[in-house]
């Protein structure tokens, strides 16, 4: 097999046997395998092996993931390929538990990223478990997580430190413009970061809609980890103008993430003054949930608060 590869992961296959071909690989399994978003060489060792391995390679889309099996100098027949895609993932989805149940290991792979992130996999994955089979995830590449991680998402928290750890994965919003606005209007009330995907034929129209959030910035992450990679932060009112000034800025798939509020150094303080006092009569979720309303602080941000002034009140009581 490692014949057939390019010079450049023949290497690779040889190592993914020598790092993964040990290690147990049940049969009747359905492995969810992470593929990579643009660079090749973002595959891990695991994933290669165990596209080796499977009896039969299920896919978003035959044709791509033919090629990308050639690519790494994997040769599996066209037989061992099953379109597994939206059109069709619930009926597929039989067909590849009943092949479980024979004792087959059979592989999920999307176009690119992580299956069932805004790509086929989660009816599949919910199918084979309802029929009592093993679903494996092999974790890789995400441009959910690749943005996040670069994007740099901190807010500032009422003690002057960061504190934006969560955030939501919104995903493709609403096509229609009226649908798409109500949405954004409603994610200009959430606190914490949101990230969200678009197409390149409809990137303007978002960047519009997202333009009313203001001055709240926006990280745009373009091709990422392909050779035009570019990754920008902006406040959300200058966006449209971003993608303006240079038209090739439109061309390729995007991630974006709308930045965490930023709390204000008086709103933060007040928040917490509020909180200290609800936590005395208070369980938890309530005191946070009333100082937001009452002093306009994210609610996030306060929960954060809380559990410190929890903690730190545990300690002194045990000192």
């Amino acid at each position: 097999m490692a014949s057939l590869a390019p010079a450049s992961f023949g290497a690779a296959l040889a190592a993914a046997h020598d790092a993964a071909g040990a290690q147990h690989y049940p049969q009747g399994t359905l492995y969810v395998v992470a593929t990579p978003i643009g660079n090749l060489a973002d595959i891990t060792l695991r994933a290669l092996h165990v596209l080796q391995l499977v009896d039969a390679i299920a896919c978003e889309d035959t044709r791509h993931t033919q090629s990308l099996l050639r690519a790494y100098g994997i040769d599996r027949p066209g037989a061992r390929l099953l379109a597994v895609h939206q059109h069709n993932e619930a009926e597929a989805a039989q067909a590849v538990v009943a092949r479980l149940a024979q004792g087959e290991r059979i592989a999920y792979v999307s176009d690119a990223g992580t299956p069932g992130v805004s790509d086929p996999g989660a009816r599949l994955a919910a199918a084979v478990r309802a029929a009592g089979q093993r679903v494996l995830p092999l974790p890789g590449a995400s441009s959910v997580t690749t943005l996040v991680g670069a994007a740099g998402l901190v807010a500032d928290g009422s003690d002057g430190n960061a504190s934006s750890s969560a955030f939501v994965f919104a995903g493709f919003l609403p096509s229609k413009a009226g649908e798409r606005d109500t949405a954004v209007q409603a994610l200009s009330q959430e606190p914490r970061a949101v990230v969200l995907l678009e197409a390149p034929h409809r990137i303007e129209s978002l960047a519009r809609a997202l333009a009313t959030l203001g001055e709240r910035r926006i990280t745009v992450g373009r091709e990422l980890t392909k050779q035009f990679e570019e990754i920008a932060t902006v406040a959300a009112s200058t966006l449209p103008d971003w993608f303006g000034a240079d038209r090739d800025r439109i061309r390729g798939e995007f991630a974006l993430v709308l930045h965490p509020v930023a709390v204000s150094g008086d709103g933060g303080a007040e928040g917490e003054r509020v909180l200290r006092l609800l936590l005395t009569e208070l369980p938890v979720k309530t005191a946070v949930k009333l100082a937001a309303e009452i002093s306009g602080a994210p609610r996030n941000a306060l929960y954060d608060a809380a559990l410190r002034i929890r903690n730190n009140d545990e300690d002194e009581d045990g000192a």
